[in-house]
């Protein structure tokens, strides 16, 4: 159990860090699609003409701000769970099924990673350019020249998805410790900042 310590705690200092990056990434991210979806319902209804860029700016915002966010809520326990059947098992049992669950997520987070960087990041569609967003002040950045890449928009996602692996497998190495016995040598994972699903 010392090994599985060793390991768990730098890993566990590790997406505290980036999680806690990742949380001001979302919140700007968020602030910016709201601001852009409230600047085109002001526009389309004050001057019956919106600027075409705000729905795909808002979509970026809103994507980078999931990919930021899910994992943290994931880490904290913020996702809906049905835990009926974990709470009639003991609690070896109930450790043993959160285990599987944990290896099946993390079987569907790594062919997640594989779709996202190959079907979306870097495919024909993520290669693209955004049809409306562009760089500020005409600066040109890549092939696309003033154009935003849409693989800056899609990694968002992808991005996520690296994260939620790493937390999943914090979240392996918990279980195995709380079923060896050393639950009472983990840190506590909750934040008083973040409101869970109970």
């Amino acid at each position: 159990m010392a090994v599985l310590l060793r390991v768990l705690w730098p890993l566990e200092r590790l997406n505290s860090g980036i999680l806690s990056v990742g949380r001001v990434i979302a919140v700007i991210a968020l602030a910016v699609m709201v601001c852009l979806i409230l600047g085109q319902v002001f526009f389309r209804y004050a001057l019956n003409d919106a600027p075409n860029w705000t729905e795909e700016g808002a979509r970026f915002g809103m994507i980078w701000m999931t990919g930021m966010m899910a994992p943290l809520a994931y880490r904290q326990g913020g996702f809906v769970a049905i835990d009926m059947l974990e709470r009639a098992l003991s609690k070896t049992m109930a450790t043993l099924l959160g285990l599987l669950l944990l290896f099946i997520a993390l079987w569907v987070l790594v062919i997640a990673w594989d779709k996202g960087l190959n079907n979306h990041v870097d495919s024909l569609s993520g290669r693209g350019c955004s049809s409306s967003l562009r760089w500020p002040f005409g600066i040109e950045i890549g092939k696309c020249g003033e154009k935003f890449a849409n693989s800056y928009q899609y990694a968002g996602l992808w991005v996520g998805v690296n994260l939620l692996i790493l937390v999943n497998v914090e979240l392996i190495l918990r279980g195995i410790v709380t079923l060896l016995g050393g639950e009472d040598r983990l840190n506590d994972l909750s934040d008083d900042k973040m409101a869970g699903a109970d």
